[in-house]
């Protein structure tokens, strides 16, 4: 009901009551009158009804969603306060909460924004903790044999398969707020929670994905002819249409600097999406998608130093377990006190169809716990007026098909040894 509607239905009610008072003190022509205007006000309300409707089926799904919308944001909100403010203060306790459907639908839509993985691999819904998936193996035909008419028909291969099973694992973090967030708007709340949890979730997918990929031998790429290699020959017809690189931000600066003979960048703007970009060498074209370095690291390259004194402006490193740290005052001789040198970079490239070649399984629930009295690290929510969040989401990532990636990098010498 708009206000024209409701404005003509306090008129109805204003003239049915002067009309029963008229009616009572038998002034019966008076009654009529005003019955007689209650009657063309009841027509210009179902005019005023009939175009009300009208205008409510133009917008069609718009308004509903949009109050739907507002509906999530408040029920989203008032559930978290509502759990915040079960627990008491002093006393050891939980509030604990599963996002709902929509709510984690929104996540799913906030962690699509930045780069994730999980958009060029293969996700499967999963109800169960575990479980196995059984997939046919390529295998190269040999066509029929020809058989003179009586002979025995001899038998061919059989189809040969793949196992791969996953088994969901429990991955969470923590975020601290203060509280007085929940004393602000429930925009606000839903914003802060969603975009933390969305976030976390996509890195943690990203290094699952990672991960998996690594489980590959790494495969030493020179430059573009390796490259194209790769997408004619190792993935060969069955994945280079399918295929992409994907690399990180010192793989797109490697890439962006590549030119052919008459000086032209090879690293183009996708006409189709603008803000992707491809690759273009002769006949070849693939799509490159790019991961910032922070999400898929370079791996340094250290050697040990053979110089026998320090040398001005160059960084030294000594090796602990595997880790490098720089030598703050580097003095004496190098080479015999074991000081090591950055030499080279290799930056990450992989190749192929990730849709095949990774799988994804996702649990779909993510739960959500708070406490207001529990400690974290160094982080003490009673003492800092805190409350602490402790979001849990459940997946696994597996292989699926090997054959269908290529786990490179490109090494980039910073300086020439020996």
């Amino acid at each position: 009901m708009n206000k024209k509607m409701r404005e003509i239905k306090a008129q109805i009610e204003l003239l049915n009551d002067e009309a029963n008072k008229l009616f009572e003190s038998k002034d019966i022509k008076g009654a009529e009158s005003k019955i007689a205007e209650i009657d063309d006000l009841e027509r210009e309300y179902k005019v005023a009804e009939r175009l009300f409707n009208n205008e409510k089926e133009e917008l069609g799904d718009e308004v509903v969603n949009k109050a739907k919308a507002t509906d999530k944001v408040k029920n989203f909100a008032n559930s978290i306060r509502k759990i915040r403010n079960s627990m008491s203060e002093g006393t050891n306790t939980d509030g604990g909460y599963t996002v709902p459907e929509d709510v984690s639908t929104d996540i799913e839509h906030l962690r699509e924004a930045k780069f994730s993985l999980q958009q060029l691999v293969s996700v499967e819904t999963v109800s169960t903790n575990s479980g196995k998936r059984t997939y046919k193996k390529r295998s190269s035909q040999t066509g029929f044999s020809k058989v003179g008419e009586g002979e025995t028909i001899g038998t061919k291969n059989t189809p040969k398969y793949d196992r791969i099973s996953y088994t969901i694992g429990k991955y969470a973090g923590i975020l601290p707020v203060a509280n007085e967030l929940f004393e602000d708007s429930d925009a606000n709340i839903y914003d802060e929670i969603t975009t933390w949890i969305a976030d976390e979730s996509r890195v943690t997918r990203n290094k699952l994905i990672i991960n998996a990929i690594n489980t590959k031998a790494k495969t030493v790429l020179t430059g573009l002819d390796d490259i194209k290699k790769v997408l004619n020959v190792t993935l060969g017809q069955a994945f280079k249409g399918t295929s992409a690189i994907v690399t990180n931000d010192d793989g797109l600066q490697y890439l962006d600097t590549l030119k052919d003979t008459d000086g032209n960048y090879l690293l183009q703007a996708n006409p189709a999406e603008p803000m992707k970009s491809v690759l273009t060498a002769g006949a070849t074209t693939i799509p490159v998608r790019v991961i910032p370095n922070a999400d898929f690291a370079s791996e340094n390259v250290y050697t040990k130093s053979a110089d026998a004194t320090v040398t001005s402006g160059k960084t030294y490193y000594t090796k602990n377990s595997g880790v490098y740290t720089p030598v703050e005052e580097p003095s004496g001789n190098p080479s015999s006190q074991n000081y090591y040198e950055m030499t080279a970079v290799k930056l990450p490239f992989v190749i192929g169809d990730l849709k095949e070649g990774i799988k994804l399984f996702d649990r779909k629930r993510i739960n959500i716990m708070t406490s207001n009295v529990a400690a974290a690290g160094e982080l003490n929510a009673f003492e800092e007026d805190l409350t602490l969040f402790r979001a849990i989401e459940r997946e696994d990532v597996q292989v699926r098909d090997a054959d269908a990636f290529v786990n490179g990098y490109i090494e980039i010498k910073l300086i020439a040894t020996a």
